[in-house]
């Protein structure tokens, strides 16, 4: 099997006849600022709800099977008040990576200048207003008509990248996502576990969301270790008010949830911080493109995700990013 390299696509997206504008019909209303992004996917749905459940189960073995039977009132309220920050930071970076637009908002005239493959942010020659204003940070989807295409006035030797499934102007570093019905700049993958994609925008939650279930799942398996310790070298029946089988029962679960995802998002914490610090996205990773955006230091690009400059900010799901005065959108042009 001959495997064609990524440029192919792209000089194939250069051909006008490949555009067709005339097939793409306008595109919807753009939402709302302030609106709530949310992808209904029933798959992502379910395992949402998965991952909540599971967070809680986890919450329950701990505080009603170890802790609150413990007569080591100074290790139980400890080891609660540890063990329930961390989840509920871990549930509240869930609901971030969730419900946050993947992509960063940008005005229709930045995302125009990203179409055409120049530099963003670009000085502009006349002020934004109108519906110029605000636009949702996904790329505005069914908006590579032929009056859109017309009204970006293109010089000779510009080019503009059209997506074939949602019809849209591709900017660089955009890929479609087949869940979410459109494309996404700087896309990594899409997770089923927080059903969105992650993106430039929420990638930061993402990444404390599985840094937050890594420490909860080791702190998890620490204290069953320890109660397992305790119930051998005690009475079975005073070392938890469940029954002795129903006790064993729950924390074999406890550990076996424990070790499966503390495993699995230790791995996905370390690509996504490797990713950042390469400034390279899971996709373009695995497809190999050619590098066509600025080379900046790994601090510069752990800034422009976790925001800038560094501070506590960094592991709280309620700080937003603050790019400061970093440009995370230059390109190689």
């Amino acid at each position: 099997m001959m495997l064609i390299p990524a440029h192919h696509f792209r000089d194939i997206e250069r051909k006008p006849e490949y555009l067709q504008p005339e097939k793409c019909i306008p595109p919807p209303h753009p939402r709302p600022a302030g609106t709530m992004w949310f992808i209904r996917d029933g798959c992502g749905i379910a395992c949402a709800i998965v991952t909540w459940f599971l967070v809680l189960y986890a919450e329950f073995v701990v505080l009603f099977v170890m802790l609150i039977p413990s007569r080591d009132y100074v290790y139980s309220v400890i080891n609660g008040l540890v063990f329930n920050l961390l989840a509920f930071l871990a549930l509240a970076s869930h609901c971030r990576a969730m419900l946050t637009d993947p992509v960063k908002t940008c005005t229709a005239v930045a995302f125009t200048l990203l179409g055409r493959g120049l530099s963003f942010p670009e000085k502009l020659d006349r002020p934004v207003s109108g519906h110029d204003r605000h636009l949702s940070g996904a790329v505005p989807k069914g908006n590579a008509t032929k009056e859109f295409i017309e009204s970006l006035q293109l010089k000779p030797g510009q080019v503009v990248y059209k997506c074939p499934k949602c019809c849209s102007i591709k900017p660089d570093r955009a890929h479609h996502c087949s869940v979410c019905k459109r494309c996404i700049r700087k896309m990594d993958h899409h997770c089923p576990w927080v059903n969105n994609c992650v993106g430039e925008n929420n990638q930061k939650y993402f990444v404390l969301f599985t840094m937050y279930i890594a420490l909860i799942s080791l702190h998890a398996l620490i204290m069953v270790g320890f109660h397992f310790l305790h119930c051998f070298e005690e009475d079975w029946t005073k070392c938890s008010s469940f029954s002795p089988p129903t006790t064993v029962i729950l924390l074999i679960l406890l550990c076996f949830e424990g070790l499966l995802f503390l495993i699995f998002t230790s791995v996905m914490f370390g690509t996504q911080v490797h990713s950042i610090c390469t400034d390279e996205t899971g996709i373009e990773q695995l497809k190999k493109e050619e590098r066509r955006w600025a080379k900046k230091t790994k601090w510069m690009n752990m800034k422009a995700v976790f925001g800038h400059p560094f501070s506590l900010g960094w592991a709280s799901p309620f700080a937003t990013p603050d790019q400061g005065k970093a440009d995370p959108y230059q390109y190689v042009v």
